[in-house]
């Protein structure tokens, strides 16, 4: 429990933990999709050698781990971390898919799919 001026915030339960917890999970979703940013906009800057698309990889990627750093202060390691890189590996799954017409076969779709039911638990069992 920490006290703030005239207010005593409990950090482990009621409320103010809730909403803290509810803010992790928005800031851990960014993460994700700024992760899916990055990892597309690296594959464009075709081994950093086009400016624009580097330029967005760095910042990207930088603040997608800011936005996970914070998450995790609220957030177990294990959870956040399974949650930050699946949202990535699913996200730039679907880019490559539909946006790069890499090729789709049932294999890939099952992957993808036990990445997402994963996601679907760890989220259930925090």
């Amino acid at each position: 429990m920490r006290t703030t001026s005239s207010t005593t915030v409990s950090t482990r339960d009621g409320p103010a933990f809730k909403n803290g917890a509810n803010m992790a999970w928005v800031l851990l979703f960014f993460a994700g999709i700024l992760e899916v940013v990055w990892a597309f906009s690296m594959k464009q800057s075709d081994g950093f050698t086009k400016l624009t698309p580097s330029v967005i990889t760095i910042i990207t990627m930088v603040a997608s781990f800011v936005l996970l750093s914070i998450s995790m202060k609220t957030l177990p390691l294990g959870t956040a971390y399974v949650i930050w890189t699946g949202i990535g590996a699913v996200g730039t799954f679907l880019l490559g898919l539909f946006i790069l017409g890499e090729p789709i076969s049932t294999l890939r779709i099952i992957a993808a799919s036990l990445i997402l039911i994963g996601l679907l638990m760890m989220k259930l069992a925090s």
